[in-house]
């Protein structure tokens, strides 16, 4: 079972109706804090992230005010970024990714610093070498700057494999009972017209670690799919899809395709025959099909947020932060030395 922590700080310049500063942390890509310049505070967001005051009765109020003075220095290294770039105006969007990933088996662990800057690469650590990568001409001052600091290189790598994972295994302690939980989907066989490709549907299924495709005689099939990417819905829950064109299947042939449906920690499969009788489609169902795009236009509403977001993810080089046992982080910008200290949670 791997696990993960991952926080995204993401700060702009020149975007309206969009908070000046946000950082957003998930566990297991579950969404369980928040903070934005427009709210100023840090919030919890699941139930279950409540818990973290019978550990710590000054996390959020602690946080909240680290939130605040990273606000500033990430403002600050917009400004510095811009003058890198010879730019002025304009909207430009700054962010950082870092975090870890966890096999409670094997014990693998995998950790990540990235920065991005108006959507490119910036820089990023490597761990195996312990140095930084500076994709950009604009990025080798900050890249030589950084590599000469072994001390910091140190204490990043002391996080991404000691203390992420150790805070990590607090938060999935604290909302096991919802993020390992497993549900099974609903599968259905959908078609736009009668014309047009077979698609395999399975949503409401839970975690996102699934694989959906079809067969053959009970041979997986690999020409003429189609394979979707997971993708979540608006309640927690995940959907994928795979699309069979059936201009290759004489309709003689219908009975001897399926698709099939796994769910990691899920033995049972779900399988569903390629059968005309079953297949839903806009033609024969307008209704049933407007209400079921809903969900889908809600996906795509929140994987266009989540395309924003990693168009910027792989954040810039101007805030670098450590954090030791008692949860304190540091802030290196770019020019300066020292700044407002940074922890989340």
């Amino acid at each position: 079972m791997t696990h993960s922590l991952k926080y995204f700080d993401t700060a702009s310049s020149g975007v309206t109706n969009f908070p000046e500063f946000v950082s957003v942390g998930l566990v297991d890509d579950v969404e369980m804090v928040h903070y934005d310049s427009n709210t100023r505070r840090a919030e919890p967001k699941q139930d279950w992230m409540s818990r973290v005051t019978e550990d710590d009765p000054q996390y959020w109020q602690r946080n909240t005010g680290n939130f605040m003075g990273t606000q500033q220095v990430y403002k600050a290294n917009i400004e510095i970024l811009k003058q890198r770039f010879n730019q002025t105006g304009g909207v430009h969007i700054f962010q950082w990714m870092y975090g870890c990933e966890w096999d409670d088996e094997t014990n693998e662990i995998k950790g990540f610093y990235q920065y991005g800057y108006d959507g490119e690469d910036f820089i990023s650590l490597d761990l195996k070498t312990e140095t930084w990568i500076a994709p950009t001409q604009q990025a080798v001052i900050t890249k030589h700057k950084w590599d000469n600091n072994r001390a910091m290189i140190a204490q990043r790598k002391n996080y991404l494999t000691q203390i992420c994972p150790e805070w990590g295994k607090k938060y999935v302690n604290y909302g096991r009972s919802s993020l390992m939980r497993t549900e099974r989907p609903s599968v259905s066989l959908l078609q736009k017209t009668s014309s047009s490709p077979v698609s395999c549907h399975a949503t409401g299924f839970y975690p996102d670690r699934a694989t959906l495709f079809w067969r053959k005689d009970g041979e997986k099939l690999h020409e003429d799919v189609d394979l979707g990417e997971i993708l979540p819905n608006h309640d927690g829950s995940f959907q994928m899809s795979a699309d069979l064109k059936l201009s290759s299947v004489p309709a003689e042939d219908w009975r001897r395709y399926d698709c099939v449906f796994q769910l990691s920690g899920v033995k049972e499969d779900i399988y569903t025959r390629l059968d005309k009788a079953v297949i839903r489609t806009n033609e024969a169902e307008t209704e049933i099909s407007c209400d079921e795009e809903k969900p889908a236009d809600m996906t795509f509403i929140i994987i266009a947020a989540v395309a924003l977001l990693a168009l910027v993810i792989i954040a810039v080089g101007g805030v670098m932060v450590y954090r030791n046992r008692k949860g304190l982080w540091i802030n290196i910008s770019l020019d300066q030395e020292v700044v407002p200290p940074h922890s989340p949670p």
